[in-house]
């Protein structure tokens, strides 16, 4: 016993002492001296059509040998299954020098006309080669290009060949943000071409978001630091961090037309934090009711409205004064709000109750209910039309109601329940944010058909464009 302990002690030294090719459990906590990575294949050629390949594992290359295995997202390779953008994978790695990525292949086979024709496959990971650095607490995306004539040798085997490049940072005009609530991270990607063009790291659980677009920034609130991250859209980068007071929790913000209040709904500690965007500081807070949740600015910059879902409560904060000018009870467990274009329409929808509310703004009485089922998540009003979008966190569905007869003219299929849904004014698409499953839809307002998918982060929580309807 004493011999084999020792020869097990001696073999686990060795395995230590070993520099090149040694194989490391993938890291999926975020380190202090790690940067994180995402991995997606552009569209297959169409030329692919017949192939179908499964992937066992992919690493990342150290330029020493050392190997970091990465989390797969996608595993099974079918042309038509990679006809949009597709993350393939993710993972944390140490800050350093990469020499590139290897890839695992199981199998792989071509439909013939007798059926699905299997093809050899290398027994060692194959290794694309591509120099790229890491560095601390960023993140990078990598797109992916499969080369079909290279990865076939001679109908008999297959080699997956990759081409690896960083996508282009698309014009400030044209970009999105996702914030991921579980990963910790923003995804950026390009409007017109829909696809992920990068990511940001942020501090913990970013939640909602602000775009000040002019001065082109973003404020991002992180209910899990107590803050408020500020991110120069140009850039890419977080260039501050506005401190709120430990225990806010701070969920939705909400930022006046003129751009000179931000507003954080601070679950925590029910109250309402005033913030001034360019001096980065806290300019006051403003008790409310409890759990508020999120707030809307009406377009006039004069009032907030406070959903302070804990109590079925609505705040009204008149902005001039900085202080509270109206509380008023509503169904249970309001949420979200959304104005009409004119500005004398407030539509609430509520996380216990079958409808949304509709409110005079001015008065604070209640004009109409519509009826929609339980479970509303999101909801959107279209400014062009004063029609009403309302998503559902365990429906796949999403209605649209006309302002008018308050009755639903159409549905939108999607994949899973909606966190948040945004109406781009220039292409005149719809955003849905669906956390099931990790994704962001793009779906044509007018034929009602999806145009696009993109693959995002953990638990998408909230999206917001440049051009913003």
């Amino acid at each position: 016993m004493r011999t084999l302990t020792v020869v097990l002690i001696i073999h686990f030294f060795l395995l230590g002492c070993q520099a090149k090719s040694v194989l490391l459990k993938p890291s999926h906590e975020k380190g202090a001296d790690e940067g994180e990575v995402f991995l997606y294949a552009q569209p297959f050629p169409q030329e692919a059509e017949r192939l179908s390949f499964s992937i066992q594992g992919i690493s990342a290359v150290r330029d020493d040998g050392t190997e970091f295995p990465l989390s797969l997202r996608l595993s099974e390779f079918e042309s038509r299954e990679i006809r949009s953008q597709r993350q393939v994978a993710s993972g944390m790695l140490p800050q350093g020098r990469y020499a590139g990525f290897s890839f695992t292949v199981r199998k792989a086979s071509l439909k013939t006309e007798e059926g699905d024709a299997n093809l050899l496959v290398p027994a060692e990971p194959v290794m694309t080669p591509f120099i790229f650095d890491v560095r601390k607490e960023k993140a990078y995306v990598f797109s992916l290009s499969f080369n079909y004539a290279q990865s076939i040798k001679g109908g008999l085997s297959f080699s997956p060949a990759f081409s690896v490049f960083f996508p282009e940072r698309p014009v400030v005009s044209l970009i999105g943000y996702v914030a991921n609530h579980d990963s910790n991270n923003i995804t950026v990607f390009d409007k017109k071409t829909m696809q992920v063009t990068g990511f940001i790291t942020t501090g913990r659980k970013p939640s909602g978001m602000a775009f000040d677009r002019e001065r082109k920034r973003a404020y991002v609130t992180l209910s899990g630091d107590d803050s408020v991250d500020v991110i120069d859209i140009t850039t890419g980068e977080v260039i501050n961090s506005i401190p709120l007071s430990p225990g806010d929790r701070p969920q939705e913000p909400a930022i006046t037309p003129d751009k000179t209040v931000l507003l954080t709904a601070n679950t925590g500690s029910d109250t309402v934090s005033l913030i001034d965007p360019a001096g980065f500081i806290e300019l006051s807070r403003i008790p409310v009711d409890t759990g508020p949740h999120s707030i809307v600015v009406d377009p006039a910059g004069k009032r907030a409205y406070v959903f302070n879902t804990l109590s079925g409560t609505i705040t009204v904060i008149d902005l001039a004064s900085s202080s509270v000018a109206a509380t008023m009870s509503t169904d249970p467990a309001p949420i979200r709000g959304q104005f009409n274009k004119e500005g004398d329409r407030l539509y609430v929808i509520h996380e216990w109750s079958s409808y949304v509310t509709v409110i005079d703004p001015f008065s604070l009485s209640v004009l109409n209910r519509i009826r929609i089922g339980m479970g509303a998540s999101a909801l959107k009003l279209d400014t062009r039309t004063n029609h009403l979008y309302v998503g559902k966190r365990d429906d796949t569905l999403l209605e649209e109601y006309d302002p008018f007869s308050y009755m639903p003219i159409d549905y939108i299929k999607g994949e899973e329940g909606v966190s948040y849904l945004t109406i781009d004014n220039e292409e005149n698409n719809l955003y849905l944010a669906i956390p099931g499953k990790k994704i962001v839809m793009i779906v044509d307002i007018i034929s009602k058909k999806a145009l696009s998918r993109m693959d995002v982060g953990e638990g998408p929580y909230w999206v917001t464009i440049m051009g913003e309807r």
